[in-house]
């Protein structure tokens, strides 16, 4: 019976359709998807009591129904035959089991990715000290750094975009080129380009500021609004990029993206006020990817838009600026829900998008708050094998209470890898 001291808990018996029921149990331990949720069928109440728990807690408020009474002991009742578990029960078993081992695959995964990522932003940090003292081992680093993501490119396998973990993605190893790279050279692999292609793309990305290397710093750093003067003096620098990047002996493909990655179809854009038609196709990639990054990271945190904003605002207000194919090809594989993004999902769970397969992203992989949960076990749920379950909405960091906050960690800065999913072919 439900102890006075303790109204929150109920026995197995007064389980109904409706509860909103909390299993202390760790999420290994059950055939649920979560440790808290809203009973719905009596296949879940015999699961349940199929448990063995002598206590269940639930909770009142985001329940539908009351419990229903206690049935009372009965001291010369014969205890009924254990029962084995039903076809139902089996089958949520051995989904539980498939959930787990995808848990650990993702874990894997997402181990090896932030490990590639610690290797280039560090090959990263090398080619730019070095780059005028040593300039053509410097190239020679680049051209590896990139050759290496042209052939993870080049796989028959789906591209999964990564968050990096803020231990791993902090400012201090935030490379704004190697962030335009990656996603530009998978956008570039959705948009069907071959290994030159990909090659200039990536060098262009890399170096696609290396002309800032002329700016004051005091304007680089800035996070207040820059006066015209400044402003003239920064947008100097595709210039100053185009002349420094013929230095170092870069394609002509990738000296025509340092100089026009801030060029825009509507003629919007800098030096020259190009139209589409001036504008080479590789510049048109990395202008959508380089606005987005900037959108999502900009010199002040405070002043950042969410993944999510920062692709309705490309999509709604500066559409015209951008080619519209690759633009859709862009958003299609960033999803509705770009990782980054906190989300609420359709049953008032709360959760991190950390990863979007390229080819599927209406189901991205999602870290979910379960204070259940040690932070460090947080439960990832790959949404594509979750059938039941969808985002219906986005948050902002400054919306979430602070235990959420805390145990999701939402970025100050959207730093992304990229790597093809294990064993998955494009479009299986």
């Amino acid at each position: 019976m439900t102890s006075p001291a303790e109204p929150n808990y109920i026995t197995p018996d007064q389980l109904c359709i409706g509860l909103y029921i909390r299993l202390d149990l760790d999420w290994t331990a059950h055939p649920f998807t979560f440790n808290q949720f809203k009973i719905k069928s009596q296949e879940q109440i015999d699961t349940l009591r199929a448990l063995g728990l002598e206590r269940i807690r639930y909770d009142a408020k985001r329940s539908d129904q009351s419990p229903l009474p206690a049935s009372p002991p009965s001291a010369s009742a014969t205890p009924a035959a254990p029962k084995g578990p039903s076809t139902e029960q089996l089958g949520a078993i051995a989904a539980k089991k498939a959930r787990i081992e995808r848990l650990t695959q993702h874990r894997a995964a997402l181990n090896e990715c932030e490990r590639k990522f610690v290797g280039a932003s560090r090959a990263v940090k090398a080619i730019t000290r070095n780059l005028f003292a040593r300039p053509e081992e410097s190239m020679k680093e680049a051209l590896a750094l990139v050759g290496d993501l042209v052939d993870s490119m080049l796989t028959d396998r789906d591209i999964a975009i990564h968050l990096m973990n803020d231990k791993v993605a902090n400012e201090e190893v935030y490379y704004h080129q190697l962030n335009v790279a990656v996603l530009a050279m998978m956008l570039g692999k959705q948009l069907g380009l071959g290994r030159e292609a990909l090659t200039d793309l990536g060098m262009g990305a890399l170096f696609h500021d290396i002309g800032k290397v002329d700016i004051p710093e005091k304007i680089l750093l800035k996070t207040e609004p820059l006066t015209p003067s400044e402003q003239d003096l920064m947008m100097r620098h595709t210039q100053y990029g185009l002349d420094i990047g013929k230095k170092l002996n870069l394609s002509p493909e990738a000296l025509a993206i340092v100089f026009q990655h801030h060029e825009h179809v509507d003629g919007s854009g800098y030096p020259h006020g190009l139209r589409a038609e001036g504008i080479l196709p590789l510049s048109k990639i990395i202008s959508i990817v380089n606005t987005y990054d900037n959108l999502c990271n900009r010199p002040n945190p405070r002043d950042s838009l969410t993944p999510y904003e920062a692709l309705a605002m490309m999509f709604s207000q500066l559409r015209a600026r951008f080619e519209p194919h690759p633009l859709g090809i862009f958003i299609r594989c960033m999803g509705v829900y770009p990782p980054g993004t906190l989300v609420q999902l359709s049953n008032n769970a709360l959760g991190l998008v950390m990863a979007v397969n390229s080819s599927k992203p209406l189901k991205p992989t999602v870290l979910i708050y379960d204070p259940s949960i040690p932070k460090h076990e947080a439960v990832i749920l790959d949404l594509e094998q979750e059938a039941e379950l969808n985002i219906i909405k986005s948050i902002r960091p400054a919306q979430l209470p602070q235990q959420v906050f805390t145990y999701l960690n939402p970025r100050k800065r959207m730093t992304y890898y990229c790597d093809a999913v294990p064993g998955k072919a494009a479009g299986d």
